[in-house]
């Protein structure tokens, strides 16, 4: 088994653009002021302009933290402004595609909602990293179906690439994912939804104590 890349460890933050709005970029910024490892642009309501415009100041504040960023779905949209990469979803670009359009140094993740079988597809293919959820109830898609906590034990075991979990995940619930396998929590509600975001990004991102 090898070990994942330290670049994808960590609390990755999901934008919502009803949680976010014209505020991304301060709500953005506060979260990776309080630990956010990785930034994925998503975006399923604005103007084609206006994305594209936000992603790019976006692109430039995660230059100055560090943190690379990923653009969700929209893999033309991540080559036009040469994001650090896409994440892809069951009915999106191919992961080849991705990885032609954005070479061989971008991230590219790929859902795979509860099915281990497109994990080990998507990383035969290449892919980066796999995202399994929801593990609980998730705010932003209710009628995705559950997925079981032993997935990520069984995922660690037979998986070579980081494993990232996502679905209306807490503080509370947090370290039961970590200690099942997960590398990544990717997480929307639980920091932009806080009246706090910057602590709540500190408060999981201290969940790696050695990031």
């Amino acid at each position: 088994m090898t070990t994942p890349t330290p670049l994808l460890r960590g609390l990755y933050v999901i934008t919502d653009d009803k949680l976010s709005g014209p505020h991304v970029l301060n709500h953005v910024q506060q979260a990776l002021e309080g630990g956010a490892s990785i930034v994925q642009y998503r975006n399923k309501t604005g103007q084609a302009a206006i994305k594209e415009m936000t992603a790019r100041s976006l692109l430039e504040l995660c230059r100055t933290y560090r943190a690379p960023l990923i653009i969700n779905d929209d893999l033309k949209l991540a080559a036009r402004i040469g994001a650090d990469g896409v994440h892809l979803g069951q009915t999106d670009a191919s992961l080849i595609e991705a990885r032609q359009h954005l070479g061989s140094q971008a991230i590219i993740g790929v859902t795979c909602h509860a099915s281990l079988s497109l994990a080990k597809q998507a990383q035969e293919r290449g892919a980066d990293y796999v995202a399994f959820g929801r593990f609980f109830n998730s705010a932003t898609k209710p009628e995705a179906p559950p997925a079981p906590l032993q997935l990520l034990s069984q995922a660690r075991r037979e998986l070579a690439v980081p494993i990232c979990a996502i679905g209306g995940i807490t503080i509370d619930s947090a370290p039961v994912l970590l200690e099942s396998g997960a590398d990544l929590l990717a997480i929307i509600h639980g920091v932009f939804g806080q009246k706090d975001i910057t602590l709540a990004a500190n408060q999981f991102a201290s969940l790696w104590p050695d990031r």
